[in-house]
């Protein structure tokens, strides 16, 4: 019998493009997935999907995530409808609208709850539970525009600026303790997240993304920018002088 049969997995906002793309991956190899969004039709296609496709077992939670209260009591029930966990993989997120959080504080801050204080909250219980048990891995879905503030989206990229910091330095905490935290840093993936953006024919394959992704929380990589082009591109973005980098339209 394959050890991917006994995979079991926690995916947080899994109704997301990149979430529900790996959760295919998943389920062609036998593992068992809890799944929570806050759509409920979404939800209930894409469990019925999971399960015509392998899944050993699927259940789901309908919730806001931006609820942090509430984590608690849905993070003990999913692991407990699992029987443990082996994965959480965070993909709870919004790209949010940059010009009207420029204007409206509520607007940017309704941005920054929702891409890292709720992941915040949700990542400490979930690093505390794999703590106590030496193992787990907790893969969580930043951004490439979290490497450096660019005019047209600075509010979402700094809200994943934030959010990969906070993964380096709960990585620091518990990797000792035998769990892994990996950064995934997906660059533009055609999505229904970014189907109103421009170029949809430059962004990546979202199921070339998911297989890339689900090979990397199977080797407890740290770090994984997707494609991989995105590697050298945001080193240079990263380095380019300020006196130069403030005049450029990004």
């Amino acid at each position: 019998m394959s050890t991917n049969v006994s995979k079991k997995v926690l995916v947080l906002g899994a109704t997301s493009g990149i979430a529900e793309a790996t959760c295919r991956v998943w389920a062609s190899q036998g593992a068992s997935l809890f799944l929570v969004a806050r759509n409920a039709d979404k939800l209930a296609a894409v469990a019925a999907d999971l399960k015509t496709r392998g899944a050993a077992y699927v259940d789901t939670a309908v919730a806001d995530l931006d609820d942090t209260d509430r984590h608690p009591q849905l993070l003990t029930h999913a692991i407990n409808s699992l029987g443990g966990m082996d994965i959480a993989f965070l993909a709870h997120g919004i790209l949010g609208d940059q010009p009207t959080a420029e204007r409206d504080f509520n607007a940017a801050a309704q941005i920054l709850h929702t891409n890292f204080l709720a992941p915040v909250s949700l990542l400490t219980w979930l690093a505390n539970y794999c703590v106590q048990r030496h193992s787990g891995v907790l893969a969580v879905i930043s951004s490439v525009a979290g490497d450096r503030g660019r005019k047209s989206n600075y509010l979402y990229g700094s809200s994943k600026a934030g959010l990969s910091a906070f993964l380096g330095g709960l990585r620091n905490r518990v990797d000792r303790e035998g769990v892994t935290v990996l950064n995934i840093k997906p660059g533009p993936t055609r999505t229904a997240m970014t189907a109103h953006m421009p170029g949809p024919e430059k962004m990546a394959d979202v199921n070339a993304v998911a297989r890339t992704i689900a090979t990397a929380i199977d080797k407890k990589v740290d770090n994984l920018y997707v494609p991989i082009k995105w590697l050298p591109i945001m080193f240079v973005v990263q380095h380019i002088p300020e006196s130069i980098f403030k005049k450029l339209n990004l």
